[in-house]
């Protein structure tokens, strides 16, 4: 990773979101064509790569991890103890963070390796990545399955083992695990939340009061934190569910260390596809 960005360096570098017209923001010597934003040909080509049987998929996967979502909450609700509060508090908190950093290995996974190319995997999942940095503010245009999708379907394996369990297990086997099933619970929550939270860091107009005030508190992913990932070649701040573990990430040189690993086994280079794509003119 290079020097520090600092604050001018991500002004003039990353897409200007706060005004939706300067998703054609132009640098000096390249007037007549649009830098990011829907009419860049990368955008315009990866967008039209949204299908209808992706579209079926996050709608599937979405009801199946709603209608497990419920089901557990009633079981854990039943099986409650107040003795349990404060494993239920700790769960909260160590969801969120594990959340945080699951949020990153995926996001910085899908941004520096493999193709859109890939059978199967490419089109419906590293797709998306490669259009979010060449049309940021496409996520603001997407309704809540196109956004969501991905990220409920992930839980529901998790969820699905946890309703199994809870309708195989005695009681006392419940709370026996009762604490575990909780985490398992939370971050799968939270886990399901973090591309709504990664939207709205890219929404700049219209949010309601308590969503900028949790961005403010640093308890959502904000804004101003979130646009340090959007400039090229964007290779930091990977973590997009509340962004707290971005700091310790980047002190250890966490992503440019493992980066290092991969290439030396693999000869690969990090980042050369999404270049690609960036690059595309026509």
């Amino acid at each position: 990773m290079g020097v520090k960005k600092t604050e001018t360096d991500i002004l003039q570098n990353s897409m200007l979101e706060d005004d939706p017209n300067s998703n054609t923001q132009l640098t000096e010597g390249f007037q007549s064509k649009p830098r990011w934003g829907p009419q860049h040909a990368g955008a315009k080509e990866l967008a039209s790569q949204y299908t209808f049987g992706k579209r079926v998929q996050e709608i599937i996967c979405l009801v199946l991890s709603l209608g497990l979502m419920v089901f557990n909450f009633i079981q854990l609700c039943w099986h409650f103890s107040p003795s349990n509060i404060l494993a239920v508090i700790i769960c909260a908190g160590l969801g969120i963070v594990t959340a945080d950093f699951f949020s990153g290995l995926v996001h910085w996974a899908a941004d520096t390796w493999g193709t859109v190319e890939l059978p199967i995997f490419g089109k419906a999942f590293i797709r998306p990545f490669r259009e979010h940095h060449i049309d940021p503010t496409a996520i603001t245009r997407h309704d809540f399955v196109e956004t969501n999708g991905d990220n409920f379907a992930a839980t529901v394996p998790f969820l699905a083992n946890m309703a199994y369990r809870f309708m195989t297990l005695s009681p006392a086997q419940i709370q026996a695990e009762y604490n575990w099933q909780c985490f398992v619970f939370l971050l799968c929550i939270f886990v399901s939340l973090t591309n709504q939270c990664h939207k709205w860091s890219h929404t700049y107009f219209g949010l309601p009061w308590y969503i900028t005030g949790l961005q403010d508190l640093h308890i959502i992913l904000p804004r101003k934190h979130h646009r340090i990932h959007h400039v090229a070649p964007h290779e930091t701040y990977y973590c997009i569910t509340t962004g707290w573990l971005n700091y310790p990430l980047e002190a250890i040189r966490f992503w440019p260390r493992l980066e290092a690993v991969i290439e030396s086994l693999t000869g690969s280079k990090p980042r050369s596809d999404d270049l690609m794509w960036a690059k595309k003119s026509s």
